[in-house]
């Protein structure tokens, strides 16, 4: 075997033990998220008085609505997503209110993220929206609710496959 085919061959054996740890760290970026979120929430759901002041403080439309969504948001989806129900669209809401919450109450972090990426990375968001994103991108993985129900209803479900033919080159 030539030296490339050898290369070539690790190569492919490296990057199979590695895909086999996407689904275990899908899941640990879910729970452990999924948790935070649902923390948060919970918080905010408790204290709705100073969540709607403060999303007053900061202009945002229909302050008290906003906040009691964001609030059983954070709760609800946490949950859902810890449990890996609904990934994606629970993610995608996720997503959406946490750059919400950069544009609002951390658009300076938001603005400077290519001038001063510390700012962006550091502001209170950016974890809650790396890993909402990071789901929304990647699926919840083989350890969820959403991959036992594709295995039963495959064929309505998001679950493409990315596979290589290796007969079609």
């Amino acid at each position: 075997m030539s030296l490339p085919a050898r290369f070539a061959s690790l190569h492919g054996l490296f990057c199979s033990l590695a895909e086999k740890l996407a689904s275990p760290l899908l899941l640990a970026v879910r729970l452990y998220w999924g948790w935070q979120f649902a923390q948060t929430g919970w918080g905010k759901l408790q204290h709705q008085s100073r969540i709607v002041e403060f999303f007053t403080s900061l202009n945002i439309p229909f302050p008290a609505l906003s906040a009691h969504f964001v609030s059983g948001l954070e709760f609800f989806g946490g949950i859902l997503l810890a449990l890996g129900l609904f990934s994606r669209p629970i993610s995608l809401l996720l997503t959406g209110s946490m750059f919400v919450a950069y544009w609002t109450a951390d658009h300076e972090a938001l603005a400077s993220i290519f001038s001063a990426p510390e700012k962006f990375y550091g502001a209170d968001p950016y974890p809650f929206f790396f890993a909402a994103l990071l789901i929304l991108v990647f699926g919840p993985g083989l350890f969820s609710l959403d991959a036992l129900i594709a295995r039963r209803y495959h064929p309505y479900m998001h679950t493409a496959r990315w596979e290589v033919d290796a007969t079609a080159s």
